[in-house]
């Protein structure tokens, strides 16, 4: 595909703010799924949902094999109720991996078998009228904060009263902010964000009736923040699978919050070779900027879908996210870039025609040849003057 591709800013921005303004923490995602389905069906692609939501849209291509699919996940983090605490308030544990560092300051809502209630996460120790220097001083951690509910809940018979129980979700509030001078902060964008970008690379490819040597699937998964991922939603036709999620924009990293950071490993090892060197060649074609990184704390729908023995190339999209599961920031910039470069894999000619099959000979299998570096070493001349 050598025509350029037009990424609508304004469908990408407007579809991230709609999917964060629907609260979607792992366990609690059927409503993210509805809104999500819905617009893929808008856009005119055939939509299958699992059975606990996991969504498969196919965009037909000129071939069924070997198919490709790209993936991001509607799931996000959260908290649960753990315990109804005697003062009234309530005892979380998270969901996912993220610190209580962030959970303190923050508004949620606790979905109750009565309806949804209103309340803030904060320190046991939360007045500094009270408890002095010892606000400061107190630790970090799950067990070192508390849910307020905002509701008449002076003790825990209140909250039963209240319908509030052990188990139930609690979503954080994003709190997005949209900058013009395209800087996007919000909790969740990951992997709101990655949702967004696909949903523009297809309605890109949608409008500019772009065509596809092979079928694609667009998944999006419910469990990702949890390590489930991309575990139940492979179908055999796909032989790659590229997942699109935040990157680590952090010291000691090379990701950016500007162009594609091609992840190349995170905690479960190296990424596809051949996968991984043809997205990296595709943003040399098109003009795309890219970095590379590994992840040492890290793992996506990629790893989840190989762990549950799928036999499918794999590979990590990212956009450079500044304090990843925090609260986090991004640039549209990156955004774009890897939307496009989504459009550019999915319209490229199949390289390995042999990944049409899961199994058969040598014939046609892939090599690694290296060479011998050349090398033009020369000592200075000396200085003789």
């Amino acid at each position: 595909m050598q025509t350029p591709i037009n990424i609508d800013p304004d469908y990408l921005t407007s579809r991230l703010n709609a999917l964060l303004d629907i609260a979607s923490p792992t366990g609690f995602t059927d409503e993210a799924v509805r809104y999500t389905a819905r617009e893929l069906e808008r856009l005119g692609l055939e939509v299958k949902l699992t059975r606990r939501g996991a969504i498969r849209a196919l965009r037909p291509g000129a071939a069924e094999r070997p198919a490709r699919g790209i993936v991001s996940h509607l799931d996000t983090l959260g908290a649960q109720v753990k315990a109804l605490k005697e003062n009234g308030r309530l005892e979380l544990v998270s969901i996912g991996h993220w610190s209580a560092r962030f959970a303190e300051g923050a508004r949620a809502s606790i979905f109750s078998g009565k309806g949804t209630y209103r309340g803030s996460i904060l320190p046991l120790k939360a007045s500094g009228h009270t408890f002095n220097e010892e606000v400061d001083t107190q630790p970090t951690g799950w067990r070192h904060i508390e849910l307020r509910v905002d509701a008449l809940a002076r003790d825990r018979n209140d909250l039963v009263q209240l319908g509030i129980d052990v188990g139930d979700i609690v979503a954080i509030d994003p709190q997005p902010e949209f900058l013009e001078n395209g800087f996007i902060v919000s909790r969740h964008l990951d992997d709101k964000a990655g949702v967004a970008i696909m949903l523009a690379a297809l309605e890109a490819m949608q409008r500019e009736k772009v065509e596809t040597p092979v079928d694609t699937y667009w998944l999006f998964t419910i469990g990702e923040e949890v390590g489930v991922g991309a575990s139940a939603a492979i179908v055999p036709e796909i032989a790659s699978l590229v997942a699109i999620d935040n990157g680590t924009t952090a010291p000691g990293q090379n990701s950016d919050e500007f162009g594609v950071t091609l992840a190349m490993a995170d905690q479960t090892g190296p990424f596809d070779y051949h996968l991984s060197k043809k997205l990296y060649e595709l943003c040399g074609e098109h003009g795309i900027r890219v970095q590379k990184d590994v992840f040492r704390y890290y793992r996506s729908d990629a790893a989840s879908a190989v762990e549950a023995g799928h036999d499918v190339r794999t590979a990590l999209l990212t956009f450079g996210v500044d304090a990843s599961h925090g609260y986090e920031r991004i640039h549209l910039h990156a955004l774009m870039s890897v939307a496009k470069l989504a459009v550019y894999y999915a319209a490229s000619e199949v390289q390995i025609e042999r990944d049409a099959e899961e199994v058969s000979g040598l014939r046609g299998f892939t090599r690694q040849k290296v060479r011998q570096a050349e090398q033009d070493l020369k000592a200075d001349e000396p200085d003789v003057s």
